[in-house]
């Protein structure tokens, strides 16, 4: 099952696991029926593990037996948010709960590229140097020329980050959001906890650290503080998300607010990102932002700017639209029964929503 060198590995993963979910080894240990020094030993790598003990690991873990054989990739990125805290235990957890989620989204993914049914995008990079805000807005402004949009919104970010070639899976975890790189597949998730605007930036700023690269690359400004990159990187998913050409001529009458409703709204953005934009734009002085930041919109007057139209993105929809085709190419062709397929989609669809199979059609 594992090679002799690979029980550290396991150990290892196992150790992470427990962390993530707030476990001590003795609590773990009672869950499965071992004694706590023997948990010890298996993290350690000084003890292998039965079949039987890896089916209950995984369970107690909440994690699939594939994560628990495998180190996952090393290029591991996580919203700022989350990196300001690290020294907080509770917010370890939840990076690591995304770690393993992202970790097993990966898996997901290459299954369907090993499948045969899903052909990935080469990611996308950014071909000059990034050593400053401005740099990463004009990342941000190179990638939309890329795509053919210009000053347009980004209508689904899902798709979009699916062309530049990196697969987002919104997940039911607290926290942000995490990316990772291996090989030539980049993956994300995102959180749905938060509000629809918060998503998307989270979204947007996990593809900045596929397109600008991250701290584990030599490509963004390496001598600069993790805190500086973020900074870099958040500005990226700002222009990303609704560039300031957007802003174009001066707020009405000197009171812009209802403007900025209006793009925040049809950009579906947060109100403190499209505030940020509009004093970089010239519509706001820094005294009138945090004055406006103070009241944020209600959500009547959002919908009522875009003529009350449904906002879905990242909301409804869980996986990629070109990743759900390759999971229900893969079950049509007999590669994946109707409950893995199910389980692909994560929760997009229901095993009612399979359509039905005539029975010449079924496997033997």
């Amino acid at each position: 099952m594992v090679d002799d060198g690979d029980w550290a590995t396991v150990g290892e993963q196992i150790r992470q696991a427990r962390l993530g979910v707030g476990l001590s080894q003795a609590e773990l240990a009672t869950r499965i029926g071992l004694d706590r020094t023997m948990i010890a030993k298996v993290e350690a790598g000084a003890r292998r593990v039965d079949a039987l003990e890896l089916v209950r690991l995984a369970s107690a873990l909440d994690v699939t037996i594939d994560y628990l054989l495998h180190r996952r990739p090393a290029v591991v990125s996580h919203r700022a948010e989350l990196l300001a805290e690290d020294n907080n235990a509770e917010a370890a957890r939840r990076s690591q709960r995304l770690d393993i989620a992202l970790s097993a989204w990966l898996g997901d993914v290459r299954q369907m590229i090993e499948a045969g049914t899903l052909r990935p995008n080469t990611p996308m990079r950014y071909p000059g140097p990034v050593e400053s805000e401005a740099d990463a807005r004009t990342a941000a402004r190179w990638l939309r020329e890329a795509h053919g949009l210009g000053k347009e919104p980004i209508t689904t970010l899902m798709g979009f980050s699916e062309r530049c070639g990196q697969y987002i899976l919104v997940i039911d975890l607290p926290g942000d959001g995490a990316s990772l790189i291996d090989g030539d597949i980049a993956v994300a998730v995102v959180s749905a906890k938060g509000d629809p605007g918060r998503r998307r930036a989270t979204a947007a700023h996990e593809l900045g650290h596929l397109v600008l690269g991250d701290e584990y690359s030599s490509d963004l400004a390496v001598h600069l503080s993790r805190a500086d990159r973020e900074s870099m990187i958040n500005a990226f998913a700002a222009e990303l998300l609704l560039p300031v050409a957007a802003f174009s001529g001066p707020g009405t009458d000197g009171n812009p607010r209802e403007q900025i409703i209006h793009l925040a709204a049809t950009y579906r953005t947060s109100w403190s990102l499209a505030l940020r934009q509009a004093e970089l734009a010239g519509w706001l002085d820094a005294t009138t932002r945090r004055s406006l930041s103070q009241v944020t919109p209600t959500q009547a007057e959002f919908m009522d700017a875009v003529g009350w139209a449904p906002q879905p993105d990242l909301n409804g929809v869980r996986v990629p639209p070109g990743y759900s085709h390759a999971v229900m190419q893969a079950w049509r062709r007999d590669l994946v029964t109707g409950p893995r397929a199910v389980e692909l989609l994560h929760g997009q669809i229901t095993s009612d929503d399979l359509p039905r199979r005539d029975d010449a059609d079924l496997p033997l």
